[in-house]
């Protein structure tokens, strides 16, 4: 028996070593998950830049915490009955005491259930409620989200401005908030609005406009993608959010109000892409295309990538994304155009002057 005990309680302070282990990383990775230094965050949900976001971390931890010791109890009330009433050579031919109901344990393992869902209900409710009816302020930032097979339209109504799979918004200051309000709309399908550190999924379904707002306290690259199962290219619609300082939003903006270049130089290419279909699915300020299917290409170079996030935008990556654009993307619906060598040649150039 003495030894029994000593196993037993060897067992037991192990056991609360690693619990204790256990939650002391899950606080420091939900405290303390990114590299200060880095300028792009990674999709992480404990490490929250706006609002939204942390209220939706703070309920994430809350939830695994009443959980986790759930799951603790249980597994140790299990782990209890196995060791203290296993098989014995003892009792082999008895048979266990009968308990025929115990109104005590069944009114614990009813109340505390029902008060623990009652709980996690409320906490749920108040971060919905938060989330949701918070009021739209005056200066506001307006964006248009709208879904595409496959990638993101960002139009800013009030600043005239139409980009696409990159979206930048003001930093905003808690003593002179800028928040971002974003309605959600799709173009074809379902689809699913995520940037885990600024805020959670915002479903966009045809014909049913949906909202959601972030206020980014930090400037940075803040990555997100398609949540929502849309098609074969589905888990290459990547999007990537830029908070910029007040001052480099200002710049992109005026950048981005400028109609496209036009330098004599690249006139060639310039003729082949109006010559040819591209013009039917993309807009070039200033040139006669003004198709809607495809993203707006007036300040194509401003962007860091091509394809929705799936290749950086270099020359060698956009000249095969025009020539073929199945390589990097298999499903994409932008059809490969036959150009010979030198007209490829010629639009890429003339792409290349998009900023």
């Amino acid at each position: 028996m003495p030894m029994r005990r000593t196993k037993s309680s060897k067992l037991q302070a192990v056991s609360q070593i690693l619990l204790a282990l256990f939650w002391s990383c899950t606080f420091v990775w939900a405290r303390n998950p990114t590299n200060p230094s880095s300028s792009v965050n990674h999709t992480n949900i404990f490490a929250p830049a706006s609002t939204p976001a942390k209220s939706i971390a703070d309920l994430s931890v809350f939830v695994l915490v009443i959980t986790g010791i759930i799951f603790i109890v249980v597994c140790g009330l299990l782990v209890y009955s196995l060791v203290k009433f296993r098989e014995r050579r003892a009792n082999l031919n008895r048979e266990p005491a009968q308990v025929y109901g115990s109104t005590q344990i069944e009114l614990a393992w009813t109340i505390i259930p029902i008060l623990i869902v009652v709980v996690l209900y409320l906490a749920t409710a108040r971060v919905i409620h938060a989330i949701q009816d918070a009021p739209e302020p005056a200066g506001a930032v307006q964006v248009t989200a709208i879904g595409h097979q496959y990638w993101w339209e960002f139009r800013y109504p009030k600043l005239g401005i139409v980009t696409a799979n990159e979206l930048h918004i003001p930093v905003s200051d808690p003593s002179h908030p800028t928040p971002t309000f974003l309605q959600l709309l799709s173009a074809d399908t379902d689809h699913s609005f995520w940037v885990p550190e600024l805020g959670g999924k915002a479903d966009l379904i045809p014909n049913h406009p949906n909202r959601m707002w972030m206020d980014p306290q930090r400037t940075g690259v803040f990555l997100g993608q398609c949540a929502q199962y849309c098609g074969t290219q589905h888990a290459k619609m990547l999007l990537r959010v830029s908070v910029d300082s007040p001052e480099d939003f200002a710049a992109w903006t005026r950048s981005q109000q400028q109609p496209a270049t036009q330098e004599a130089g690249v006139n060639a290419g310039k003729r082949v892409f109006e010559m040819n279909a591209c013009m039917n699915c993309h807009t070039v300020d200033g040139t006669p295309a003004n198709g809607r299917f495809g993203p707006d290409l007036t300040h194509l170079m401003s962007r860091v990538t091509i394809a929705a996030g799936a290749a950086e935008n270099n020359h060698e990556n956009l000249r095969l994304w025009i020539q073929d654009p199945s390589a990097i993307k298999h499903g994409s619906l932008m059809p490969a155009m036959k150009l010979s060598d030198a007209d490829l040649d010629a639009v890429v150039s003339y792409m290349e002057t998009l900023r």
